[in-house]
């Protein structure tokens, strides 16, 4: 599925050549037959998608536009039938063709967020930990990275993002189906890590810090979009079964409590850049989402409360050094 020979060129292109070997061998064990049930057919989706042409590409806008300005009825519909057997879509909007994949999350309102609050990303080298489907390491590449490296251990997603590259011409973008403690260690070339979206599903959040933090060249900046308490004092609670229906939600923190976290994992230069609660207009249910999203998370008639008897879901946005 995935180019060994162009994640190699890639991987030299950030410094990481000396780990080729390594990681090309790891995400050949990720990708070896029987690793999922579904693995076949999302191949299988893959090749079916038709010849992709030279087309311009828009990655500096909220709808990631790729592939032709349209398509014949009978190739549209060919087109459209993989895209949606690669279900479910967490992360878009992209638009393929005339074909659009209205994601379950607006992901171009967090980036939105985001974006205005980090430093410029012309020419930096990027990790994306927890990508997804590659939305955000594409639009940072929009924003003018040098090259992106994006994690993410589902291979659905994996899926995703090769179909949407499938249209694109050769980029230094790669998504691997890898966790962060995967990486070696130490590596120590990276201009700018994002975590979005990724630290409440770690049990032991610290190392998840610590581990971010030695992927930076010094100075280097953490972007870091996270689950947050109200609270005024540096507290962190621990749900004990569920957290807006989520099963691996470990610990929240507030936000002086994240703060305190990014610190004692030495960061420095922390600074809080936006809070925002989760609501329906960015996380829903779609046609390329079609199972439970916000919406059954909450309290019927309460968008505050979750069914658990939580604050509903906020999200911090915080930069640091």
């Amino acid at each position: 599925m995935i180019d060994l020979a162009g994640l190699s060129d890639d991987l030299a292109a950030i410094g990481l050549r000396k780990c080729h070997d390594s990681l090309t061998a790891r995400v050949r064990d990720k990708l070896a037959d029987g690793a999922h049930g579904d693995l076949q057919r999302w191949r299988a989706a893959l090749a079916k998608l038709p010849p992709a042409g030279e087309h311009a590409a828009i990655l500096d806008s909220a709808v990631i536009t790729v592939g032709p300005p349209g398509f014949d009825p009978h190739l549209g519909a060919t087109v459209r039938e993989q895209l949606l057997s690669l279900i479910p879509w967490r992360k878009g909007p992209f638009r393929v063709g005339d074909i659009v994949i209205d994601a379950e999350w607006r992901s171009d309102l967090k980036w939105a967020r985001v974006a205005q609050a980090i430093a410029p990303l012309t020419n930096r080298l990027v990790l994306d930990v927890g990508c997804g489907n590659g939305y955000y390491a594409l639009r940072m590449f929009g924003a003018g990275a040098r090259a992106v490296v994006g994690l993410d251990p589902t291979l659905v997603h994996l899926a995703q993002f090769l179909a949407i590259r499938h249209w694109l011409p050769t980029i230094p973008v790669q998504v691997l189906p890898l966790r962060l403690n995967e990486l070696p260690p130490a590596t120590g070339c990276f201009d700018t890590v994002f975590s979005m979206g990724v630290l409440y599903h770690q049990r032991e959040p610290l190392e998840h810090l610590a581990q971010l933090r030695d992927t930076l060249q010094a100075g280097g900046e953490l972007v870091l979009e996270t689950l947050v308490l109200p609270g005024e004092e540096p507290e962190v609670r621990q749900p004990q079964d569920r957290y807006a229906r989520m099963r691996n939600v470990w610990q929240l923190p507030t936000v002086p409590g994240l703060l305190r976290w990014l610190e004692d994992s030495g960061f420095s230069n922390t600074r809080l850049v936006d809070v925002t609660r989760t609501t329906s207009e960015e996380q829903r249910s779609t046609e390329w989402m079609p199972f439970e999203s916000l919406a059954e998370a909450l309290v019927p008639g309460d968008p505050l409360q979750t069914v658990e008897g939580w604050p509903a879901p906020r999200r911090a946005v915080v930069i640091a050094t």
